[in-house]
């Protein structure tokens, strides 16, 4: 690891911690996460804590209407397991009945988008498993400031406001989130006390008491009021799941780790397969060969996760043959080095707005933990008087008939939300991810690549400038990337989206463990609240 060749405008310094290290990307949760390692909590203990109090703290990204996934790395066993908690399509909800009433592609907003939430499933699937502590510990700081508020940082009150319009849509939403008949300022204080009682329920009566009675009633009576088909019976029956991640040795004894599909990490590893290709260690850092290489592996990455993932239960992913050797070979062959390309998915052999958290514990406990609403406040809905927002997933279906990810009942979405892991030589190396929609497996593959090719430490390997493929030949580049490159990129083909419109980078966090001292290293995202603490 090199903490002095590379540094970038912005830019704090990487925390040293031996102890316990938690990063997110609000300081007030990452704070709840450590107070539980203080205590005696492990790893997973602190992820909840940690995410339950980002769900009071930033309520535009992420809740319990939402879903989650993790890789978790157990020291007892050493072993990496993965985390689907992501909820289904109700029992009611088919292709042709959206196609019957003149939908073509479906719906963004409201009921039709709403699929079970699966986030608290996967909080009982992780602590029942690995936890130390119960949820009448873990949730205390976060019921507190869901009763007596706490102050709304910058970046998410921005983000807050600008859902301004979609917050008023509802009276419940309304009443909630928008005080006074407005977003809360950067500063204010803001309170949210009919979570806190759902909270505290959870607290008292367990999982149940959200999937079950009135709080399961409130949320099938929001999303029906909105033309949704949800039943009290989707919930009932709902379920997380523990899966085997996916993998791809890159080199040196590095591998990248992923959740398999329904999430997008599948897209991330076939970007990174293709990259490591074009040895980057000898192409210099930043230029236009380097972007170049990088967003060609990626557009080629989004085609094929875009093409086939799906939920595996019932459509045929073919994740074998996408990520042989013999396919990324032969996807790889199809960059040119001074001109871009329109990418289109490949056929492989085949076989039969979110948040993210990282922590680590002294036992060498490792969680990369990500969830989200979607969209900023998902859906638009809030559950009654449950103080609950309710996810609009659902959107990343297809209608298209006969594509893998076209929508039935009990079907989970394609999902962009994805927890990366890095592996040396079979060992914990580093807990990281990248939220942002479809700039997560981008997200991934440029800072695991600063981590792995470029031996950055974590903080700059965030710190550094970002490109966001969007479409076709469009693509966004961070301002400090400089005009030399962005010429280059534009005379090889690029078209750039305009500067002056705004668009997310991602939000990214990292804990990395040094190999000989067992100290953990980590970084927090400077383009949001993001903070990293440890002790």
């Amino acid at each position: 690891m090199l903490f002095s060749n590379y540094s970038f405008p912005s830019r704090r310094s990487s925390l040293v911690a031996r102890h316990g290290m938690v990063a997110t990307s609000q300081p007030l949760a990452a704070q709840a996460g450590l107070d539980i390692l203080k205590a005696g909590g492990n790893a997973v203990d602190a992820a909840v804590a940690t995410v339950a109090t980002l769900c009071v703290v930033e309520p535009c990204s992420t809740g319990v209407g939402g879903d989650a996934f993790a890789l978790i790395w157990s020291a007892d066993e050493q072993r990496l397991y993965g985390l689907n908690a992501s909820g289904p399509a109700p029992a009611a909800l088919t292709a042709d009945s959206l196609r019957s009433r003149g939908y073509s592609s479906f719906p963004v907003r409201g009921g039709l988008p709403v699929t079970v939430p699966g986030s608290l499933r996967g909080w009982q699937l992780a602590l029942e498993r690995f936890g130390s502590m119960g949820l009448d510990t873990i949730l205390t700081r976060p019921i507190d400031y869901a009763h007596g508020g706490f102050p709304v940082s910058p970046v998410i009150s921005r983000a807050w406001s600008n859902s301004t319009e979609l917050l008023n849509r509802l009276p419940d939403s309304r009443r909630v989130w928008l005080p006074g008949g407005r977003a809360p300022r950067v500063g204010e204080i803001f309170s949210n006390p009919e979570f806190a009682v759902t909270l505290e329920a959870l607290a008292d009566k367990g999982y149940e008491a959200f999937y079950f009675g009135d709080i399961a009633a409130q949320i099938v009576a929001a999303v029906r009021a909105d033309g949704g088909v949800m039943a009290e019976s989707d919930l009932a029956d709902y379920r997380a799941e523990w899966v085997e991640p996916i993998s791809i040795d890159y080199r040196d004894g590095f591998a990248f780790h992923e959740i398999p599909p329904n999430g997008q990490g599948l897209a991330a590893l076939l970007a990174l397969n293709i990259a490591r290709g074009f040895d980057l260690r000898n192409v210099q850092y930043g230029s236009a060969d380097y972007y170049h290489i990088l967003i060609e592996a990626m557009k080629l990455g989004f085609a094929d996760a875009h093409a086939y993932v799906a939920d595996p239960r019932q459509a045929d992913v073919p994740m074998a043959g996408l990520l042989s050797q013999r396919y990324t070979r032969e996807r790889r062959a199809l960059i040119n080095r001074d001109r871009a390309l329109r990418p289109q998915p490949g056929q492989p052999d085949s076989h039969g707005d979110t948040v993210y958290l990282t922590v680590a514990d002294e036992a060498g406990n490792m969680v990369s933990w990500i969830q989200s609403l979607y969209m900023g406040f998902g859906s638009g809905i809030t559950a009654g008087r449950t103080g609950v927002q309710l996810q609009n997933r659902g959107a990343n279906f297809s209608l298209r008939p006969g594509h893998p990810n076209e929508v039935a009942p009990g079907k989970r979405p394609y999902h962009t939300i994805i927890p990366g892991f890095i592996t040396r030589d079979r060992q914990p190396w580093s807990s990281f991810g990248v939220m942002g929609g479809f700039m997560q497996p981008q997200g991934h593959l440029q800072v695991g690549i600063n981590l792995v090719e470029f031996k950055m430490e974590p903080q700059a390997a965030l710190d550094a400038p970002r490109f966001n493929w969007l479409e076709g030949l469009e693509v966004a580049l961070e301002p400090g990337i400089g005009k030399a490159v962005r010429d280059d990129l534009v005379r090889r083909g690029h078209v750039f989206h305009p500067m002056n419109e705004p668009l997310f980078f991602g939000g990214g966090q990292i804990i990395l463990r040094d190999r000989e001292s067992g100290v953990y290293i980590g970084g927090a995202e400077p383009r949001n609240d993001g903070a990293v603490v440890g002790w």
